[in-house]
């Protein structure tokens, strides 16, 4: 079962990549907020169902968890925007690669210990994203746009393009400290600032938070720009959404089945995002690229099965 519930992680996060994509038109500058209120509104539906069926949170719960939700929202955020400026096929395997920016916050701030596995999966997805970073930038811009002719859509060159997806990761990574010392009971770090948290409480007091999130960008986009919602171009936001919500729910339960065997089998998501967007976006990659994204990919995937072995 638990490898049912985390193939069902996978695809789910794997199609809200695409659908995200899909909803963040480049000539739309709203179009990061109206995915925030997406995700928002159906997280926050999420919560109201798991307080009703039992999870007690309360408002100090949801402030002590506030440094990991915060970082989180701001990566999500910040990935949105980066999805109008480049290829998602490129944009998720950076993203995806923040678990070994963590692993390396854990090793010098927290000094927990590197086993050889995790610095060979750190290693391999630093060398994949360097990689990537530097194949996108240094595209000639004629290749590019031939590239970009199958997916009707044209990017140009630009170092925001990869900035924004690498500012995901590294605060990703952030939420992903905070969750670690927020989440581990015997955690001693920073005592006066955290204290331990049951992982369903931490999960409704971030969706609680988004949902909050979401409530100020409805009334910046709805009540300040006036803007008005469409259904053709804004229904791939809500479908990214419950495919957001529905991926983070099968996590925890697929993790807490069998984390050695559903860790790696969920990090291999954003293979399926690169196959999504080769498929139904028509995105064309170099060789340079793909080889990149392969080395960062499988980076991925070893830290999956690393993260996996130490649970």
């Amino acid at each position: 079962m638990w490898l049912i519930i985390s193939l069902a992680a996978l695809l789910c996060w794997s199609f809200s990549d695409l659908f995200s994509k899909v909803g963040s038109k480049p000539d739309d500058k709203l179009s990061h907020w109206k995915m925030v209120i997406a995700v928002g509104t159906v997280m926050g539906i999420h919560a109201i169902i798991e307080i009703v069926s039992g999870t007690d949170v309360t408002l100090t719960d949801i402030i002590y968890y506030l440094p990991a939700s915060s970082m989180y929202i701001l990566s999500m955020i910040l990935g949105y925007v980066g999805l109008r400026y480049i290829e998602l096929s490129v944009s998720s395997p950076i993203c995806n690669s923040s678990g070994a920016i963590a692993a390396i916050l854990c090793f010098i701030i927290l000094g927990q210990s590197l086993d050889s596995l995790s610095a060979v999966g750190v290693i391999t997805v630093c060398t994949g994203v360097i990689l990537l970073g530097i194949t996108e930038y240094m595209e000639d811009e004629d290749a590019k746009r031939l590239r970009q002719l199958n997916a009707n859509v044209k990017y140009t060159k630009s170092f925001i393009a990869i900035l924004l997806p690498v500012l995901y990761c590294l605060i990703d990574a952030l939420g992903t400290f905070f969750d670690t010392v927020i989440l581990d009971e015997a955690n001693t770090f920073l005592p006066s600032i955290f204290h331990y948290l049951d992982e369903d409480v931490a999960n409704v007091s971030y969706e609680l938070t988004f949902l909050l999130m979401a409530i100020i960008a409805a009334i910046y986009v709805f009540g300040v720009k006036k803007e008005t919602i469409n259904l053709k171009a804004d229904a791939p936001k809500g479908i990214a959404a419950l495919f957001e919500t529905a991926g983070q729910f099968a996590y925890v339960y697929a993790i807490s089945a069998n984390a050695i065997g559903a860790a790696p089998v969920i990090s291999a998501y954003c293979v399926a995002s690169v196959i999504w967007s080769r498929l139904f976006l028509k995105e064309k990659l170099s060789l340079k690229h793909y080889i990149s994204v392969a080395i960062a990919i499988a980076g991925i995937i070893v830290l999956g099965v690393a993260e996996g072995l130490a649970e």
